[in-house]
Formats: structure tokens, C-alpha cells, sequence
């Protein structure tokens, strides 16, 4: 059975069943009761499942995942909604400290069932702290498991997914997505939890991204079509641990790739996977992995009044594919790969 529903409803969805499906399942969180949370992501639940299982907690976000940790030892599976990304980090020491370490502290024979879902992201027209991505910090840690879906089946089953695994769980939420609507089967899951997935064939360039990104890389992939480059497309949807099985493969295909996404380039995850396909596909690259992200040096939100659009696929597609296939480059730095407006002419042969 397919059922057409925005991204918001289809986690909704995923987490009603889950409640349903589980008694050891409760959901924790400021506003998620008779409000449903800021972005209406849990309406109703409350209603049907009541206060003990969908629970109104204080303003105190060390407060809920500690709470969390304690109620995952006594075999529940806590469910935790942070209102906006920017407000996860008073629990960060919770998380990263406890909460990532504590099935390895006990040589896995605690487990730690929890699932920390954080709306993140921009181009919603947000101050500081509400429109961040603090992805980086969370896969840079041993313990977590991260992911991010970008489309509504993928929320509706990733969500279950996610609550059923025995380890702690990061749930990204683009939320400048959570009213693009989709088709939802219902009936089986597509792909596993931690699997990548190829969402456009192409012949000439790898465009890789997740979250929100990937509906950004396919407007580019559009566009790019309509002027004679064939683009594949990648959504990540694992963060940590990354599925780099079908990336490679693509990479070795096109032989050139662009990673995008809306966090700042500098130690990212950008950088990792640019790192990391640069040493394993080293031979099959016709030019430099680019990464297209926020300049490191810009925070999103100072001028609360200008809305940042999402970073646009076009133009570095464009420069992937005007680089020399010559291996022969001069050294740049950081900054000179993310910034769309420096020109990066290669270098003469010596």
C-alpha cells in the first residue's frame, strides 16, 4: 500500500507504529504532548498513546538524554526530539560522554536503544541556533550511529529502523523538507538502515549529498541534463557508518565527483568522504573531488534577515568537469574548493 504524505507525517507515521508495535517505546521531548512539537512532527500521539508514553519534558536537554540513558538501562527505548539543532548542545557531554560509550564501557552487555532526533539544516529563515548542522560532531563520534533521510518513505521506515536498533541513534531532520510530500509504501522497507542509495543514473559526474541536499543535487542534475551532463546522483542516508559500496562504484563510472552539503566544509563530512574516495578511486578520478558547503568563516543566521538558499549544484558540476584530467595541480587550500566564486584554473604543466 502507497500513501502520498509530506516528509513530517511520514515520521509521524513511523513513529505511531512503532509505538504501536513495541510497548518498551516512549517518546520524550519539550512541547511534543498536545502541541505535537514546534514542527508538529508527534500531533496526536499524546492523544492516543497518553502522557506516559509521549511525555512533556522541562527545557533541560541534558536533562532528557540523561533521563534517556537511565530508562534505556531499564529496558525501554527512548525515543528524544530536540526541538532545533542548535539546542542539542547542553546534552552534548550526555551524548558523546555517556550515552556513545557506555555499551563499550560495559563490553556490550548494557545496550543503549536510544534514538536522538534533531530537526537540522537551513533555508527556513531562522535566527542562531535554529537552522544549524551539527552533523560533524556526531559522526566524529565512536558509539553513535547517524543518519538523515531526505525523502518521505525513507522517514517512515528509517525511523523504525532506527528505534529498533540496540545502539544510539542520531536522526538528522531536514526541516526545510519536513512539507515535501512523497510516495510512502507501507508495506516493506526499500533499504536497510545504514545503505546508500543511487537515486539518478548519470555517465559524467558523481553528485553526492544528504538531507536536504539531495533534492538540491537533483534540481542540478535537471538543469545540468537540459545542458548535455549526465549527473548521478547519491543520497548518503547513513552518516556514520557511511555505505560506500555504490559511491565507489560510481565514482569508477564517472570518474569525477561533488559532495554537497549545507554544514561548513572545514572537518566535515564532506571532507572525510572526499578523503576517503580520493584514496580508494585515486585511478579512476578524471579530477579533484570538490566539495560545495558553507564557507567555514560564515555562521548561518548572524543577519537574521537574509534567507541563505541552499548551496547550488550547478556550478561546481560545472567546474568538476572543466578540470584538467592532468594529475598535475597546484596545492589549494580549504577555502579556495568550497568558495563558488574563485575560479580554479589547472595548473601548466612544469
Amino acid at each position: 500500500m502507497t500513501e502520498n504524505m509530506p516528509i513530517s507525517r511520514a515520521l509521524n507515521a513511523g513513529l505511531r507504529r512503532a509505538l504501536e508495535a513495541d510497548d518498551r517505546v516512549l517518546l520524550m521531548g519539550e512541547d511534543i504532548g498536545p502541541l505535537g512539537g514546534v514542527f508538529r512532527v508527534t500531533e496526536g500521539l499524546q492523544k492516543d498513546f497518553g502522557p506516559r508514553r509521549v511525555i512533556d519534558s522541562p527545557l533541560a536537554e541534558s536533562g532528557i538524554v540523561g533521563t534517556a540513558i537511565g530508562l534505556a538501562m531499564g529496558g525501554f527505548r527512548p525515543v528524544l526530539e530536540i526541538q532545533f539543532d542548535g539546542f542539542v548542545f547542553p546534552a552534548f557531554d550526555q551524548i558523546t560522554s555517556q550515552l556513545a560509550k557506555i555499551t563499550n564501557r560495559h563490553e556490550g552487555a548494557v545496550q543503549m536503544p536510544v534514538v536522538i532526533r534533531i530537526p537540522y539544516g537551513g533555508h527556513i529563515g531562522a535566527v542562531e541556533h535554529h537552522q544549524e548542522s551539527p552533523e560533524a560532531y556526531f559522526t566524529h563520534t565512536a558509539g553513535l550511529r547517524v543518519v538523515s533521510p531526505s525523502n518521505a518513505n525513507d522517514a517512515y521506515w528509517m525511523m523504525q529502523q532506527a528505534i529498533a536498533s540496540p545502539d544510539p541513534v542520531v536522526f538528522l531532520e531536514p526541516k526545510a523538507k519536513y512539507w515535501q510530500k512523497g510516495e510512502v509504501d507501507t508495506e516493506a522497507p526499500a533499504l536497510p538502515l545504514h545503505a546508500s542509495r543511487i537515486v539518478r543514473r548519470g555517465t559524467d559526474v558523481t553528485l553526492v549529498g544528504h538531507g536536504a541536499m539531495v533534492t538540491t543535487l537533483l534540481q542540478a542534475a535537471a538543469l545540468a541534463e537540459s545542458e548535455g551532463t549526465s549527473c548521478e546522483v547519491i543520497d548518503l542516508r547513513s552518516l556514520s557508518p557511511v555505505d560506500y559500496g555504490p559511491l565507489l562504484d560510481s565514482v569508477r563510472r564517472t570518474g569525477r565527483m561533488v559532495y554537497a552539503q549545507e554544514a561548513p566544509g572545514f572537518t566535515s563530512l564532506g571532507s572525510e568522504i572526499a578523503a576517503t574516495v580520493m584514496e580508494k578511486a585515486f585511478f579512476a578520478l578524471e579530477a579533484p573531488v570538490l566539495r560545495r558547503a558553507l564557507p567555514a568563516r560564515e555562521a548561518r543566521g548572524h543577519v537574521p534577515t537574509r534567507r541563505r538558499p541552499h548551496p547550488r549544484g550547478r556550478r561546481p558540476v560545472s567546474r568538476v568537469l572543466t578540470r584538467s584530467s592532468s594529475p598535475r595541480h597546484e596545492p589549494r587550500d580549504c577555502n579556495s574548493l568550497t568558495n563558488p566564486r574563485q575560479a580554479v584554473a589547472p595548473s601548466s604543466a612544469k
